[in-house]
């Protein structure tokens, strides 16, 4: 049975896992599925960035800023736009918030560029990470498990905010 059209009942007795985190368990009772056993949040990341402040820094430090931060793609992507300020803040704003979810924030070795925001053909942002990124995020993942980055962004002038959820499904047998 589906996900979306199964019900769930709660048992009646939380438990702490090791990470001491409360965890209700929940059963589907159309197939008897746990409930924590379908996926697991890795992590929780959000940004919100002054769209004025990134156009600030692209006028001033221009290639290098770009260059430093955002890779070929994303740099195309945003050229190509209309609203090219409003562009690359969304996706400093995902890096930010990447990089809050992988639970470092920029530091221990994460760089910019080992993040990069791509759009699906629907338009769909995804996140890819390689480098030390991608070293973290194998490392927060569960064994037999993929992990998969969900992001949001939206702006609204002069504010640009991106929310990212990563999540670990397990591999089907």
């Amino acid at each position: 049975m589906p996900l979306g059209s199964t019900k769930w009942m709660r048992g009646a007795d939380p438990d702490v896992c090791k990470t001491g985190v409360q965890v209700v368990h929940a059963l589907c009772t159309g197939c008897a599925h746990r409930f924590w056993e379908l996926f697991v949040i890795i992590g929780i990341g959000n940004d919100l960035a002054n769209i004025e402040r990134i156009g600030r820094t692209l006028d001033r430090f221009g290639d290098r800023f770009r260059d430093r931060v955002f890779t070929e793609l994303e740099q195309r992507r945003s050229e190509n736009r209309a609203n090219t300020v409003e562009s690359y803040a969304k996706r400093w704003a995902a890096k930010e918030a990447c990089s809050k979810a992988l639970g470092t924030g920029l530091r221990m070795g994460i760089a910019w560029r080992d993040m990069s925001v791509r759009n699906l053909r629907t338009g769909q942002p995804v996140m890819e990470v390689t480098g030390w990124a991608k070293e973290r995020l194998d490392s927060l993942t569960p064994e037999n498990h993929e992990a998969i980055i969900h992001v949001s962004l939206t702006d609204d002038h002069p504010w640009a905010s991106a929310i990212v959820v990563i999540e670990a499904r397990p591999i089907p047998d």
